[in-house]
């Protein structure tokens, strides 16, 4: 195989025609030359959005709709007796040309429209990733800070509990062990203690009795964390007395 055989092959890679050995072949072009990389990389996400598009099937009406039009438009009277002017297409191919256009048009806003739902939905996706991988960083960040203080506590239910505080960072994180599942629809509530005022700091995950939790917000000048068990989606202020609360340490 030449290489301008292979400079033709980036369309049948994107699309997965190549055989294994075609394939392997291409792939090693591919590795010095950026021109058929660019361009396979191109064809293979457009390859991708096609194919997205068209797993979605029309709406059920979309038909319907469409071969009711045709019934309901008035016949035009026919241009005149005898052959088809040349270069003139029939009255009856134009009718037909017209609602065939109007339906492809109709099916690609409905695939366009879905399309575009997609590619939002990953782009949300796409930016609670990076909250979340932002948040693991500072969260990690603030474990290993060179001030990072702890001060860990036992809960009357056996679960045991660590909270860490990192001033230069202005944050804190709250390490909880053994802790046990909340009754349904309730959660457990972070709080900083600001001198006897309770500020929220986040919701701990219902789902799990083991995990770090990076305190949302500043310290602030706060004296310590509390936890409390809240209705699901968390409370504005603490709706019950706190199961446990951690001084923070010097």
């Amino acid at each position: 195989m030449t290489t301008t055989d292979l400079h033709r092959l980036t369309g049948a890679y994107a699309l997965h025609a190549l055989s294994a050995k075609e394939t392997a072949a291409f792939e090693r072009h591919l590795a010095g030359c950026e021109a058929c990389a660019q361009e396979a990389a191109e064809l293979s996400a457009t390859a991708a959005r096609l194919g997205l598009a068209v797993t979605v099937s029309p709406p059920d009406a979309l038909r319907e709709q469409v071969l009711r039009r045709i019934g309901s438009v008035r016949q035009q009277p026919p241009d005149g007796a005898g052959p088809a002017r040349p270069g003139r297409v029939p009255l009856r191919g134009r009718l037909l040309s017209r609602w065939a256009l109007a339906a492809c048009l109709a099916a690609a806003a409905a695939f366009g429209g879905t399309a575009v739902w997609q590619h939002q939905r990953a782009e949300d996706a796409a930016r609670e990733a990076r909250r979340a991988e932002q948040a693991t960083d500072e969260l990690a960040a603030v474990l290993a800070a060179p001030d990072a203080r702890t001060r860990a506590a036992s809960f009357g239910d056996g679960s045991t509990g660590t909270v860490v505080v990192s001033r230069s960072r202005d944050k804190a994180v709250f390490v909880v062990a053994g802790m046990p599942h909340p009754a349904h629809g309730k959660v457990y509530q972070l709080w900083f203690d600001d001198d006897g005022a309770m500020r929220s700091a986040g919701l701990m995950d219902p789902g799990r009795t083991d995990q770090a939790v990076l305190l949302r917000g500043g310290i602030d000048g706060a004296s310590g964390v509390g936890v409390t068990v809240e209705p699901a989606g968390g409370s504005e202020q603490p709706t019950s007395a706190p199961l446990a609360l951690l001084p923070f340490p010097a």
